[in-house]
């Protein structure tokens, strides 16, 4: 996958984050959670050129940036969190990046949260919610604990719309970055 509106000031895991995100959007709404190997392109290019030129990097002219590599499908009906828990990356994995869609609510709606409710009621329940937005969200991490995040609201669908930041979705971050410990 290329990335064509990608800001080249960005850092290299930016870079990845929005490449996957405009990766995902090109699929369209309503899709499975995607996980994706971060690998260095510079490394992947010397030691799998056959991969590199499969991906397309062979005529790329960048050398500190990373490329991402799309894993087997996430096992449906297991919840992603006891997934990212029985990951465990080979050294040349860097780091890693997770997309997933979600329905969240604005803040001002979280005091009328009824108290007590299952997950699956929870769930239901901000699915009716009237002000319930649909989120894609992309978070990456490395190895050295480096971070960021894309969201993409479904109802502000475009490139230029989409908030970036390496504290918009901590939790996941953390998950993700758990999969590195040893």
């Amino acid at each position: 996958m290329t990335m064509s509106n990608t800001p080249m000031a960005a850092s290299p895991l930016t870079r990845a984050v929005l490449e996957i995100d405009e990766y995902a959007s090109g699929l369209g709404w309503d899709q499975p959670a995607r996980l994706f190997a971060l690998v260095d392109t510079a490394a992947l290019r010397a030691q799998e050129p056959s991969l590199a030129d499969q991906l397309g990097l062979d005529g790329e002219q960048e050398t500190s940036g990373l490329t991402p590599v799309e894993q087997d499908e996430i096992p449906a009906g297991k919840a992603l969190d006891e997934f990212l828990g029985t990951i465990a990356w080979p050294d040349a994995v860097v780091g890693c990046a997770l997309t997933v869609e979600r329905l969240m609510l604005p803040p001002s709606a979280e005091a009328s949260v009824p108290e007590g409710l299952s997950d699956a009621k929870l769930a239901a329940w901000v699915a009716e919610h009237p002000d319930r937005q649909e989120v894609r969200m992309t978070v990456g991490v490395l190895r050295d604990g480096s971070r960021d995040s894309a969201l993409r609201l479904r109802e502000k669908d475009a490139t230029t719309e989409v908030l970036t930041g390496a504290d918009l979705v901590p939790g996941l971050a953390e998950a993700l970055a758990a999969t590195f410990a040893e």
